[in-house]
């Protein structure tokens, strides 16, 4: 694993949880942690249970037993790092967003597809395809339960960077983070809004705002620096069949922690999921609305996602036991151990991560240019 702070901690949390929570056909060794502070490394591996340290993730690709490298560190040494890893014949797990740039994504997909030839596979992470009612929402979906898709409504809302006073960190730094808001937490519902109604993006129509533009520099003697990407980010957009989508993405919305919430309206039903609300689903069935009795009980219903039959339900709990966010990365594990077993593809893949990176890079674009309808 290169990197160990936030994302480090939920992966590797993940690798040690996942073969005791699936009858797995590999079995993950955490093998070695990089990281460039040798010292902090160190201690992040005691914690994390890695059985070495390397200081440079060059020397992973020399390793013969590391058959897997999980790329948690910013965007900008995505690319740099998953490239050189497909070609020394390593799998790879790539944190979102899969890069801070289109040709970035674009280089690591063709070096994906490349290594897929050889039987190299690759994933990138967006995790919250894993949720159970997320995965079963989908299905719902492709069975034909909401038809015709209309409307997809997004949003993920949080509030830590509403205090002025916040530190200027790397997250706030385009030449590291690639956007603010709109990478961070618009990759997120983009790829779900994709995945579950199992449509591209076709173009969009956006804004974005930096409510404060310059933060205190830590360690920097009351000294600020310039923040460099979007606080905020809203668009609109079109589904390949011409439906409607609306996004919102920010780190401002005060009272808003990690509040997620997609819905899709169809023309037999609809679904809504919130994050904060994660074990649930709602459904609405139109079809059980017809006639006069229906219509006095028409609405959305609550479906408790934890029955055995759900997916990934099957090794956790009994019904109604709850499942938590840090499950999202056991179910990812899951899978991505599961599929290099079986040599089959991966996903989301890294194609799927270049769709998303196509998107964002839209929605700038229009945002630059006072909001034109820009053509993904």
């Amino acid at each position: 694993m290169v990197g160990y702070a936030f994302m480090g901690a939920a992966h590797s949390q993940a690798w040690r949880t996942a073969p005791h929570a699936f009858d797995l056909p590999l079995r993950p060794v955490l093998a070695a942690l990089c990281g460039r502070d040798r010292a902090a490394a160190e201690a992040a591996a005691q914690r994390y249970g890695f059985g070495g340290v390397e200081t440079d993730w060059r020397a992973l690709l020399d390793r013969d037993d590391v058959q897997l490298i999980d790329v948690c560190t910013p965007g900008d040494s995505h690319a740099e790092i998953s490239v050189a890893a497909l070609e020394a014949g390593k799998h790879v797990l790539c944190e979102k967003p899969l890069a801070n740039t289109v040709p970035e994504a674009e280089a690591m997909a063709a070096a994906a597809a490349r290594a897929q030839a050889r039987g190299v596979r690759s994933m990138v992470g967006f995790n919250y395809r894993r949720v159970p009612a997320l995965a079963l929402a989908r299905d719902l979906i492709a069975s034909g339960r909401v038809g015709e898709i209309r409307h997809v409504r997004a949003s993920y809302l949080q509030d830590w960077l509403a205090d002025p006073a916040f530190p200027l960190t790397w997250r706030l730094q385009k030449e590291h983070a690639g956007s603010g808001a709109l990478g961070d937490l618009g990759a997120h519902v983009v790829d779900l809004a994709q995945y579950l109604t199992g449509q591209l993006i076709s173009g969009v129509s956006g804004v974005t705002a930096t409510f404060v533009p310059e933060r205190p520099i830590p360690g920097g003697g009351g000294r600020s620096g310039p923040v460099t990407v979007d606080d905020a980010v809203a668009f609109t957009a079109r589904l390949e069949s011409g439906a409607l989508a609306t996004f919102e993405a920010t780190r401002f919305a005060s009272g808003r922690k990690n509040a997620l919430r997609i819905e899709v309206y169809g023309a037999r039903g609809s679904l809504a999921f919130d994050l904060e609300r994660l074990n649930e689903l709602e459904f609405c069935d139109n079809t059980d609305s017809a006639g006069s009795t229906g219509q006095a009980t028409a609405g959305f219903r609550r479906i408790l996602v934890t029955e055995p039959g759900h997916p990934y339900l099957s090794a956790w709990w009994p019904p109604g036991h709850v499942l938590g966010w840090e499950h999202t990365f056991v179910n990812q594990a899951r899978d991505l151990l599961t599929d290099i077993a079986a040599d089959s593809d991966t996903e989301p893949s890294f194609a799927d991560g270049l769709q998303v990176q196509r998107v964002m890079a839209a929605v700038q674009h229009s945002a630059a240019h006072a909001s034109a309808w820009t053509r993904i």
